[in-house]
Order: C-alpha cells, then sequence, then structure tokens
C-alpha cells in the first residue's frame, strides 16, 4: 500500500474551497474567487476565521501565521464598473480573536491581486507586461497594478505566464523577486473625509489626564495618527521587541488612537484597526524620515505600502509634525525613503507645482505560495444547506 497525498475521507465532514495562497508584498493569505466563498457576509467571515485559525493567538487550526501579517485574505472578482479590471476586497483578520474587517486598504496583499487573477484566468496576459486597474472595495481606492508576464516555451507550446524570479528586493522580505509597480490614484480620504480630516496639519490631542500630545491626523490611503518618538519619551529608534515589551507606549497610544480617531470623524475604532500610529524621528540612513509604526497594537517590522505613503505625504506637506524632523526632498518628481525597523520603504511622488501630492507609486514583490483546496468544516459551513439565490457579497 502506497500514501496518497490526497485525502480519501474528507467529505462528509468538510467543505473544500478553492484559494491560491500568496504572498504580497510583506504580508501573507488565502486569495479567493468571490464565487467560491459563502455570499451571505456574516457567514462568509466565519469561514475565513475558521479557516486562518482564529481566535487563538499561534492559529495553529488554521493557515494564519500567528500575527497580523500574516492573518490576511483576499477576494477577488471581474469588475463591472467601465475602465476597472479587477474588484478586490482585503480582509483583516487578528490571531487573538474572531474580528473581520473589510473597511481599510492593504497595500501588500494588493500588489498580489493581479498575479492571482492572471493565474486563474480571470484576465489574459497582454504582451511582456501586464497592467490591470484594481478597485479595491474596502474604500474605493484605484490603483494600477503592472507586472512582469514573459513568454515560455516556443511554437505552439508557448505561452505568458506571472514573472516571480527577479533581482527586486523589499525590505521585510527575504532574496529577490520580479518587481510589481503600483500606482495609486486618489488616495486621500480612503477612510477618513479627506487629506486631512480635521482641517489641520498639526492638532493637539488631549489624552487622560489632560495630557496634550501634537500629532498630525491624515489619511493618504491610510488613516494614520502621527507623533514625534520624543514627545512620548522614546527616540524612535527602538527595535521592534522593544516596542512589543513597552506596554506604558502601547497604552499611551491606545489612548491617542481613540481620542484622535473622534477628532478624525473615524468614530469609536476600538475594534478597528485603524489608524495606525507612528512614531517620527530623524532619519538615521540617508532616507526622509525614520517611522516606527503600530498595526494598530503590535510593532509593525516594516511599514505598510499605504501607511508608507501616508508618512511620505506628511513629510511634504507643510505645518505636519513630520516637517521639522525630515527631508522632504526637491522637485515636483521624488523619490522618499521611509525608514522603518527593517530598512527602507521607498516611494516615489509626484507634486503639483503648490507642493501637493498628487499621485504615488511603490514597487512591491509577490510569489504565489500554493494552490488548491482549503478545507472548513461542514459545522462551519454547508454550502448545501444555503439558500439557492443567495446573492455574492463583495464587501
Amino acid at each position: 500500500m502506497t500514501a496518497s497525498s490526497t485525502p480519501t475521507t474528507r467529505a462528509a465532514s468538510q467543505t473544500a474551497i478553492p484559494a491560491l495562497f500568496m504572498r504580497g508584498g510583506t504580508s501573507r493569505g488565502p486569495f479567493f474567487h468571490v464565487s467560491d466563498v459563502p455570499g451571505d457576509r456574516e457567514l462568509r467571515d466565519r469561514v475565513l476565521v475558521s479557516l486562518i485559525g482564529s481566535p487563538h493567538p499561534l492559529q495553529v487550526d488554521g493557515i494564519g501565521g500567528g500575527h497580523p501579517l500574516t492573518s490576511k485574505a483576499g477576494i477577488v472578482s471581474h469588475s463591472d464598473e467601465a475602465g476597472i479590471d479587477l474588484d478586490f476586497t482585503f480582509v483583516q483578520l487578528q490571531p487573538g480573536s474572531t474580528s473581520v474587517q473589510t473597511t481599510a486598504n492593504c497595500g501588500n496583499m494588493l500588489s498580489a491581486v493581479v498575479p492571482y487573477a492572471l493565474e486563474t484566468g480571470l484576465i489574459e496576459p497582454d504582451g511582456e507586461t501586464t497592467t490591470a486597474v484594481v478597485r479595491t472595495l474596502n474604500t474605493g481606492l484605484l490603483s494600477e497594478i503592472t507586472v512582469l508576464t514573459p513568454e515560455v516555451g516556443t511554437g505552439t507550446e508557448s505561452r505568458r505566464v506571472v514573472a516571480y524570479d527577479g533581482d527586486t528586493a523589499i525590505d521585510g522580505v527575504g532574496g529577490t523577486a520580479s518587481p510589481i509597480r503600483i500606482m495609486f490614484r486618489d488616495t486621500e480620504g480612503s477612510v477618513a473625509s479627506s487629506l486631512l480630516p480635521t482641517g489641520h496639519a498639526r492638532d493637539v490631542v488631549v489624552l487622560a489626564g489632560a495630557r496634550e500630545l501634537e500629532a498630525t491626523l491624515i489619511d493618504n490611503g491610510q488613516p494614520m495618527i502621527l507623533v514625534r518618538a520624543a514627545d512620548v519619551g522614546r527616540t524612535g529608534y527602538e527595535s521592534t521587541d522593544e516596542l512589543n515589551d513597552d506596554a506604558a507606549l502601547k497604552e499611551l497610544l491606545e489612548d491617542l488612537r481613540i481620542e484622535g480617531a473622534e477628532l478624525m470623524g473615524l468614530g469609536d475604532v476600538r475594534d478597528k484597526s485603524y489608524p495606525k500610529m507612528t512614531l517620527l524621528a530623524e532619519p538615521r540612513g540617508g532616507g526622509a524620515v525614520s517611522t516606527r509604526c503600530f498595526i494598530p497594537h503590535v510593532a509593525h517590522e516594516s511599514i505598510g505600502v499605504l501607511a508608507a505613503v501616508t508618512v511620505a505625504t506628511a513629510v511634504c506637506t507643510d505645518g505636519t509634525v513630520a516637517q521639522d524632523l525630515a527631508d522632504p526632498g526637491t522637485g515636483r518628481q521624488r523619490t522618499l525613503a521611509i525608514e522603518h525597523p527593517s530598512g527602507d520603504f521607498d516611494v516615489d511622488l509626484e507634486l503639483s507645482d503648490r507642493g501637493e501630492v498628487l499621485r504615488a507609486g511603490i514597487t512591491r514583490t509577490a510569489r504565489l505560495l500554493m494552490s488548491g483546496n482549503l478545507w472548513v468544516p461542514r459545522t462551519v459551513w454547508d454550502p448545501e444547506s444555503e439558500i439557492p439565490g443567495t446573492e455574492k457579497t463583495e464587501s
């Protein structure tokens, strides 16, 4: 008798869900076609929680990695909107809870959307490079994403494939891979009402015990609260472990997050993954500014894509708390290196004659890690018990 990698006694107790398991930037998670997950949102969320293995902190009964960066998922479909190729729902889950959030953006997971669509036939390759317009349904964010699609084989056997090998390195990921170019459109006020939702580049936030902190409340793709590290008694160069062990700092930042979010018009954010909290300090490695970002309760090993875009925007915006610390560069076209615990994150900016950020672009990498079926207990989802005709939910 020979062993087989294909389970044979599975149908009675579990439901199979087709998926590609992918790394996108410095994040990782399963990607699904919208037709392969439940149409009912509440049921869909239960399925995703089960698949990822939450709320166990190590997620040992799922595919999560015990960290917010590896507790994510993506849902993709064709878009019915003219001028848009793909619709993408980003799902943020958490290792220690059953929280499921689809109200924010994730530029890292976004970088895997076009490779997923090409791998699954949602779109076809278009020459040596393939560009698609992707709408993130969470916020309406539009982005143009370009991946390399070289031709392999010869004659009738030739075909175009997604290139994963390459010479592009991004800090926070080992090795190198093929570059994925992302150009963002109209990122201002992705969740908040505008770029500076309070109308000020700098606000004084009153905390418990009447303590006051100067902060910049800003949203250029990611709602963020930026504060000078020195103002909270830190250097801004601490390691991720030091920050995660700093209970007093995390308590202070959570107080600032809750009060600042109210000023931003975001309401009660105790159960939300935004706004992100970021400590700023002068650059040490020749970049524009040094950052220590929280997402929002765990220190990020690097910095998120749209968080980096938002920080870069703050660096170039008059009056922010970043201005006195940072090197904003010069010219209408500039690249800012946002320093973080793992290295640098380059953000390409295009500014207007008045100094306003018009467009932002970044380079990421992605990789297909595994394809096949993920399995969820039928006690969580039994498709045969769903009511026929239930509409799919894409948000």
